[in-house]
């Protein structure tokens, strides 16, 4: 039995995994997939089992460990987690799996709410694993009803890149009779009759064939064959292409190539593709992951010859890419945005810790900021802090300075793998100042409850003080700056690791 209804992306997505049997899903927050985790929580039927994981190592782990014994999980991580759960992801191809296993990856491009602008599809290459790029709500749905069917039969974990603009695609879903009862695969534990280089033989000649069958023969990928112009597309964009296509007659016989698989590259339906237009402009987001396996032929087009912008795509992009497409390289492409120009994202203005950081940035010491609330102090006005490279990542880059320093982590960060740089600190007998932002929240992805690992870090780290700033300031006033900063001084004269827990409630949670 089917029926058809009209919904958004991130209800397709919901309906899909409702309707394959999901079990068990893991969820790191963080945009744009917190909406997803939301929803799952919010319309939780008690078919599955759902948790909040500090790490996306062990989020992934997690599912594995339900796969083998035979329940469906979905992993949902925003794309910089991806390069914490590949570590498990790719060894998980050659061990092999039981029960069907998902990654929603949820790719940011403009980078609207993270610290880079990586593309989930790169991970396809690299882990050898299927990956879906759905453009809407009816591919959503498809793709992540597929996704475990394959990810079951190739015995290896499956990858849907997912972006906020998917999330909102309004359309029909035509929605099969939901799966009650479905039994996943279990683990088959013959593969350790094999040796490391045979698991990897195994899937070579086993699963990858799979793999590939899959993605040069499935209806998700769409072709429509026109005139002597191509364009090839996946996502969201392979959307904005059949609308932009539609609604001029100037492109009225350009081709369209709407790649749903990306991962592994369909090769054969690409290059079929190829031979029948003189001209090939591929349009995808964030980098040119499809245009670099094609860009060989010499007649394709894309970002890198500057017809189209790195990043988020829009309808005038691909116009303009239309327009010029005779032109080896148009040179439109050439600002660098900054924050001038975008708008500033700054930390809230009525943020408790603002007297701490208007403390840092009257420091002489360098101070390593961590993805969190803190990075956005690091431009001016406020400059409190110098650097910002990982979640979890400020206490060993403060180890990294040539002089002691200060590492400024929230409770949440710590927890997620700022705790492994304080162990290293403290077993190398580093200088360094770890100021901890203690509101016990995920303040920046939407207030999700923080593990309290004070014991465990008081275990390591004797010289640990908690300040709590909110208590000083309603009985203190200004004067709590001041012992705030003369603490800090204290522990910076200080050889060793020093641990400050500075205390404060979010003000918007």
């Amino acid at each position: 039995m089917q029926n058809t209804i009209h919904t958004t992306g991130l209800d397709a997505l919901y309906l899909a995994s409702i309707d394959s049997g999901v079990k068990r899903i893991t969820a790191v927050a963080g945009f744009p997939i917190t909406a997803v985790a939301e929803k799952f929580i919010r319309d939780n039927d008690n078919t599955y089992d759902l948790h909040w994981f500090t790490s996306e190592k062990s989020a992934m782990e997690t599912a594995l460990g339900a796969s083998v014994c035979g329940c469906r999980s979905l992993v949902l991580v925003k794309h910089v987690g991806m390069n914490l759960l590949a570590d498990p992801l790719i060894t998980s191809v050659t061990h092999t799996i039981g029960a069907g296993v998902v990654i929603l990856a949820g790719d940011d491009p403009a980078a609207f709410g993270s610290q880079n602008e990586q593309d989930s599809r790169w991970y396809g290459k690299i882990a050898e694993v299927m990956v879906f790029d759905p453009s809407g709500s009816q591919s959503a749905y498809s793709c992540l009803t597929r996704a475990f069917e394959i990810s079951e039969e190739a015995s290896a974990p499956v990858i849907i890149r997912i972006t906020d603009r998917l999330e909102k695609s309004e359309g029909c879903v035509l929605r099969t009779t939901p799966r009650t009862g479905v039994q996943g695969k279990h683990f088959e534990p013959s593969v350790w009759k094999l040796t490391m280089h045979g698991k990897h033989q195994r899937f070579h000649l086993r699963s990858q064939p799979i793999l590939i069958r899959e993605a040069e023969a499935s209806p998700l990928n769409r072709v429509s064959l026109k005139g002597t112009v191509g364009m090839i597309s996946s996502g969201v964009v392979s959307a904005i292409v059949d609308s932009t296509l539609s609604a001029d007659n100037r492109w009225a016989d350009v081709s369209h190539l709407a790649l749903d698989i990306v991962s592994p590259f369909p090769y054969g339906l690409v290059a079929d593709f190829l031979k029948r237009h003189e001209s090939i402009l591929v349009a995808e987001e964030s980098e040119p992951f499809i245009e670099s396996h094609v860009r060989v032929f010499g007649n394709v087009s894309g970002k890198e010859t500057g017809h189209l912008p790195y990043g988020i795509l829009d309808k005038g992009h691909i116009v303009f890419a239309l327009e010029n497409l005779d032109k080896a390289h148009p040179g439109e492409y050439t600002s660098i945005q900054t924050i001038a120009e975008r708008g500033p994202r700054p930390i809230c203005s009525d943020c408790p810790y603002m007297p701490l950081y208007h403390i840092l940035r009257r420091l002489d010491v360098m101070i390593a900021g961590d993805m969190g609330c803190s990075i956005r102090t690091a431009p001016e006005p406020l400059g409190a802090v110098d650097t910002g490279f990982s979640l979890g990542g400020a206490i060993s880059t403060a180890c990294g300075f040539n002089k002691k320093g200060i590492a400024v982590i929230g409770d949440f960060g710590l927890a997620h793998s700022g705790i492994v740089g304080l162990i290293n600190a403290v077993d190398h007998g580093s200088d360094v100042l770890v100021i901890v932002l203690q509101n016990d929240v995920a303040a920046m992805t939407g207030g999700q409850p923080s593990p309290d690992v004070k014991e465990a870090v008081r275990a390591l780290v004797p010289d640990l003080e908690t300040f709590d700033l909110d208590a000083s300031v309603r009985n203190m006033g200004d004067a709590a700056a001041e012992e705030l900063e003369r603490v800090i001084q204290e522990k910076l004269a200080q050889k060793g690791v020093s641990v400050i827990y500075v205390k404060c409630k979010c003000v918007m949670y």
